[in-house]
């Protein structure tokens, strides 16, 4: 029997079973409730450790990012003065180039104005000299009085020569009394670009046949003399082209000047077929007339050269310049590269950090309460039927 409340109890009474049951339940569940708590404090220490750890990971990521950001800033005004000091170079080098340009080409252009004046004043010349053929050609005896001997005739060629090469051409231009690799010695050398290259002009002059035609008085005696004349000029075209045509050397053709107008002048006329032989071996036969023409022709020829020689150079300054354009552009490529390189980075580091922070509030937003003990039941009375 049991007592409870005043009243008396059996013990194998149904409330007495009922109540003993439900003391039972509640120490059951007493000892479950404190085995859960000691599981939980157990389970939350690493969870502690770990949200101290992301915790001072997340302050290494801070620091090590103001650090990147103060190398990048330095980096920046670093690469900043040096594509200054770059472009200042380059301006340097820009105006120096532009101011050769405009001094070349002001040079090119004076000079070329000049030129022109010169070969204007040269054509006035051999006009000149045109409207003199006649008077000249009419002056032969007076030849005979200069010209006594050849000795005497070859100088006065060579200096004629001489002077009208001097006149004609600048002083670099020609060489009198040149040898050449075959050890022939011409009387002047005309320095010409390849092609033609090289041309030798050789002073020559059959005074005696032109002597003997012009006192020719009998058929039989123009006969003779014509045949000498022809004898002599073939004489001198094959001497030309033997000795003063050297393949590699010279131009492929060679000059035959001769001094007076008046022998040219009586080869044109009655001897066609000598002028004509001296084209098939390209010695080609000038007087003096002819031979200024001639030779303010290579002028031309040599300034031409001598402007592809400047425009050459300017287009060799141009291509540096370019390759320094080009250069300067790879380079700055290259560093826009690093720039896009360091952003990325970057941008991935606040990747990274906005995800740690993101997880770290989540872990400090966990709310760990505290698992408070069940209600105690209520205890039924006895009813009243009992």
């Amino acid at each position: 029997m049991i007592t409870l409340f005043g009243q008396t109890y059996a013990w194998n009474d149904p409330e007495i079973l009922l109540l003993g049951a439900v003391a039972l339940i509640f120490v059951v569940l007493l000892v479950l409730i404190l085995r859960s708590v000691n599981r939980s404090a157990t389970a939350a220490e690493p969870l502690m450790r770990e949200i101290g750890w992301l915790s001072s990971r997340l302050q290494q990521l801070g620091d090590g990012q103001e650090r990147l950001a103060g190398g990048l800033h330095h980096v920046s005004e670093a690469q900043a003065v040096s594509q200054t000091a770059m472009l200042q170079v380059m301006e340097q080098r820009l105006a120096e180039v532009q101011r050769q340009m405009t001094e070349a080409l002001h040079g090119t252009s004076t000079r070329t104005a000049r030129s022109l004046g010169e070969l204007q004043t040269r054509l006035e010349t051999i006009d000149k000299a045109q409207a003199n053929i006649e008077k000249l050609s009419g002056n032969v005896l007076s030849l005979q009085d200069i010209l006594s001997n050849k000795q005497t005739r070859g100088a006065f060629g060579e200096i004629q020569l001489h002077d009208i090469v001097q006149k004609a051409l600048p002083k670099d231009a020609y060489t009198m009394q040149a040898t050449l690799s075959n050890g022939r010695r011409a009387d002047c050398l005309i320095h010409l670009p390849n092609p033609p290259g090289p041309i030798v002009i050789d002073a020559k002059f059959p005074l005696e046949a032109y002597e003997a035609i012009r006192r020719a008085d009998t058929p039989r005696g123009v006969t003779e003399a014509a045949q000498a004349m022809r004898t002599a000029v073939r004489a001198h075209i094959r001497a030309i082209s033997e000795k003063y045509i050297v393949e590699g050397e010279t131009a492929d053709g060679a000059l035959m000047f001769l001094p007076s107008e008046a022998v040219y002048a009586e080869l044109h006329a009655n001897f066609p077929e000598l002028v004509r032989e001296g084209f098939a071996v390209k010695v080609w036969i000038v007087s003096p007339t002819t031979c200024m023409a001639t030779l303010n022709t290579m002028r031309a020829v040599l300034k031409d050269a001598r402007m592809r020689e400047q425009a050459g150079a300017i287009r060799k300054e141009l291509a540096l310049l370019y390759a320094d354009v080009d250069r300067l552009g790879t380079r700055v490529e290259s560093l826009d590269r690093h720039f896009g390189q360091a952003a990325k980075d970057i941008e991935d580091i606040k990747i990274s950090s906005e995800k740690a922070g993101k997880r770290a509030r989540r872990l400090d937003n966990f709310d760990f309460e505290e698992l408070a003990p069940d209600t105690p039941a209520k205890v039924i009375g006895p009813t009243a039927a009992e």
